[in-house]
């Protein structure tokens, strides 16, 4: 991997762990926060690689709301059963609320 890629990837970190608790945000948002809008996707590879890092993975969903990364947890619902220990509900890996429970780095950082 990249020197830089691992920097992004450790900026990425950074943000996810500042998601407080029972709120949720979108690759998206972190990207732009970041200055690299068009990197959602980079955001989503980050995410996947850190579970062994104390980040909150669990808390970065789709522009939509959707847990478009739940299979990247262990176990077939791990990702559902962590948001909904924090009280954000999940139907058809849909989180409820979601413009209520959206964090935007933007306007928090």
């Amino acid at each position: 991997m990249k020197p830089e890629t691992l920097n992004f990837y450790e900026k990425v970190y950074e943000v996810a762990r500042q998601i407080p608790y029972g709120r949720i945000t979108s690759y998206g948002a972190i990207a732009k926060y970041l200055g690299a809008a068009r990197s959602a996707r980079m955001v989503g590879y980050a995410m996947n690689g850190s579970h062994t890092k104390d980040v909150p993975a669990h808390r970065v969903v789709n522009r939509k709301g959707l847990l478009t990364g739940k299979h990247h947890f262990d176990g077939t619902n791990l990702m559902q059963q962590l948001l909904e220990s924090e009280g954000i509900k999940v139907v058809e890996n849909q989180i409820q609320d979601f413009d209520n429970l959206f964090w935007e780095p933007m306007n928090e950082l």
